[in-house]
């Protein structure tokens, strides 16, 4: 039922940017690698499709040198010669590192960032009624002038975001603002009872003469029934940009409940010219209000909302960062069927699909810029020269515009685990901070921190990157450090952004040891046991506004040689495949989701040589039985959404455990076994 529901509500979400022509660009591209491929006779093109990045398998055995570097597309673009009085314009949804674009030969634009799209005219470039060569110039290097500078993952270089061509009239609504949609919602004031909502834009004239134009901005309700209406008419200059907004009211709106009720208006901004349509676009509405309670914890809609989240990283086995439409709906569906309500955009924007299945899916979301820091290795994620801190800037500048309207977003974040390591950003935070809420004013701004220092100060909530139980310390002391930080800083909100442990699916272990983080042994026992200890002591802390588990799946880092292989971050609840989903993943099922549930954990260490030991299930059933070679052991009601069998004793051989529990009448059960060698 998951599966069908969520495949009708990506049906929605995937309109285009706009209702006039927007042509894929997505097959049937030539690619190759390095500066000397048009000093060859016959370079080695290779036919690829869209998203696409070279180091899908380069990464795969933690090769430090994977190629970072250049690598060009080309494509060939027909034209056809009924267009001849209309602009182009390239959209690109994302494109690692540094991008040049050029169209028949002749430089069309330049682009710094890898994860923000941009969009730019080529009207001027292209030949109308013929072949138009598109060739795009992809760095992936390290660039000193481009965040991230350092980062604890893998930097995928390619077109490993869509791509797009725009056709539009002489006059149309400005799509150069930083690859923004144009059109920018602002929700000024909602309640149960009213909410307001102001509409702005820009039209751009390319025509050589001034254009009298009608601006109608309608709210649609999910039958398509207009519940509001505004309109404008505005005069634009020949080769002139110009603004225009309106105002528009709901009376009693249903409002955007996160996972209880994502409901999404849509609302419809259409452009005229003598009454004939020239633009139209579509953007989803969901109003809702927020706080945020640095005792009492995080607010939607005036409701205590605790933000039960996961990190997530754009990237899987096999395919590193060019995730297709179906990657994503198969990650979404594992994530809820766990109960994720919150996701951390780990660590720089993600892409324009991921953002409207959020919306319509109500999970609430906190994204950043990739202002990076260098975690436990030596690095540095800021770098204080004038083209770093420009390049920041404008990254952020279209991380906001890009996504403002999109009403799963709560949290703008500025930063990732920037340490003091020479120069100090301080100033810098500040002028992001500045430019955030000059961008926004009505989300909250966020920094990701493992450090105590000054930085912490500048945004408006925070959030700790702790890792009691695994870099040092015990899992159970993160509740003893929440409440010294919330007695320290009793007015700062607090959540905390990362939380986890290494685990392979291939190790096992009776001894609850901590492993060496470092080291190739990564127990999975050990990593449920951290997590069941962490979250005892932050699930009964509201004043933790959000809990975000580092991290959802395992992914490619190729500097780390850890756990059962090299060039992977395993602190993933489930495989960088999708394959397997961990222990770990059930214990948060068990407290996240509200559906029966009943798992046996460590099903996985099948080969045992103790045979003394206990059995071990996570539930939120009332009770669980537990049966050893078919003979009922014992039964235990779950703690902590854990429920523990008395000791059994396992005989050499073959050991088969079945665990069983009740729900309004209905068995629920799970078995696996285990084999005893002396």
């Amino acid at each position: 039922m998951l599966a069908k529901t969520l495949t009708i509500v990506l049906c929605i979400v995937t309109s285009a940017l706009s209702a006039q022509t927007r042509l894929s660009l997505m097959e049937d591209w030539q690619f190759v690698r390095g500066y000397q491929y048009n000093m060859q006779k016959q370079p080695p093109w290779e036919q690829v499709d869209l998203p696409h990045t070279w180091n899908a398998q380069d990464v795969a055995d933690g090769k430090l040198d994977y190629y970072r570097g250049l690598g060009v597309y080309k494509k060939k673009i027909a034209i056809e010669a009924g267009h001849l009085e209309k602009r182009f314009f390239l959209h690109f949804e994302g494109s690692t590192l540094v991008t040049d674009v050029y169209v028949n030969g002749r430089h069309a634009g330049h682009h710094k960032g890898g994860y923000t799209g941009f969009t730019l005219e080529i009207t001027d470039f292209v030949q109308v009624g013929e072949d138009n060569e598109l060739m795009v110039m992809v760095n992936n290097a390290f660039h000193s002038e481009v965040m991230p500078l350092v980062g604890d993952f893998n930097v995928y270089g390619g077109l490993h975001r869509p791509v797009y061509l725009l056709l539009r009239e002489k006059a149309c609504i400005d799509v150069l603002d930083h690859g923004s949609p144009g059109v920018f919602i602002t929700q000024e004031n909602v309640s149960p009872g009213k909410a307001d909502v102001s509409v702005s834009g820009k039209i751009s004239n390319g025509a050589g003469q001034e254009k009298t134009l009608g601006v109608s901005v309608e709210i649609k309700d999910h039958q398509g029934l207009v519940v509001a209406v505004a309109k404008a008419n505005i005069d634009v200059g020949p080769k002139e940009t110009k603004g225009w907004s309106v105002d528009l009211s709901l009376e009693e709106p249903r409002l955007w409940q996160g996972r209880k009720d994502p409901y999404l208006y849509q609302l419809v901004t259409t452009v005229t010219e003598e009454e004939k349509m020239i633009d139209r676009l579509e953007q989803p509405l969901g109003l809702r209000y927020f706080s945020l309670d640095s005792a009492k914890g995080f607010f939607l809609n005036g409701e205590y909302t605790d933000l039960r989240g996961v990190c997530y990283h754009e990237a899987k086995a096999g395919k590193g960062s060019a995730l297709t439409p179906s990657d994503y709906d198969q990650d979404f569906e594992i994530m809820l069927e766990m109960g994720v309500n919150a996701i951390r955009t780990a660590h720089y924007p993600h892409s324009e699909y991921f953002y409207r299945v959020c919306d319509s899916l109500g999970i609430l979301v906190y994204t950043e810029i990739p202002m990076v820091g260098p975690g436990g290795y030596l690095g540095r994620g800021f770098m204080n020269s004038a083209g770093f801190k420009a390049n920041g800037k404008e990254q952020l500048k279209a991380l906001i515009r890009q996504n403002y309207n999109h009403p799963s977003i709560f949290f703008w974040g500025l930063y990732n685990e920037v340490k003091i390591n020479g120069d100090d950003p301080y100033e810098y935070i500040q002028e992001l901070n500045e430019i955030a809420k000059k961008e926004d004013p009505y989300r909250l701004t966020m920094a990701a921190t493992f450090q105590d220092n000054h930085n912490n100060d500048i945004t408006d909530a925070i959030g700790w990157n702790r890792y009691f139980g695994w870099y040092g310390g015990d899992p159970s002391y993160i509740g003893q450090w929440a409440d010294e930080m919330h007695a320290r800083f009793p007015g700062r909100p607090i959540s905390v952004s990362e939380y986890g442990a290494g685990a392979s699916i291939h190790h096992h272990s009776d001894s609850l040891v901590a492993p060496k983080p470092a080291g190739r042994w990564h127990p999975e026992e050990w990593q449920a046991h951290y997590h069941e200890q962490n979250w005892q002591e932050l699930g009964k802390r509201p004043f933790i506004w959000g809990k975000f588990i580092w991290l959802m799946f395992d992914f490619g880092a190729v500097h780390r040689a850890e756990g059962d292989r090299k060039g992977v971050n395993d602190k993933g609840l489930v495989t960088a495949d999708r394959l397997v989903k961990k222990d770990a993943y059930y214990f948060y099922k068990a407290h996240w989701h509200p559906r029966p549930m009943l798992y046996l954990a460590s099903k996985r260490y099948t080969e045992r040589t103790r045979d003394k030991t206990t059995i071990k299930v996570y539930t939120n059933l009332g009770k669980v039985d537990f049966y050893l070679r078919g003979k009922r052991v014992g039964s235990a009601k779950p703690v902590n959404g854990i429920a523990i069998s008395p000791v059994v004793t396992l005989v050499p051989g073959e050991n088969k455990i079945i665990v069983k529990g009740k729900s309004k009448g209905i068995t629920l059960e799970d078995q696996c076994s285990w084999t005893l060698t002396p």
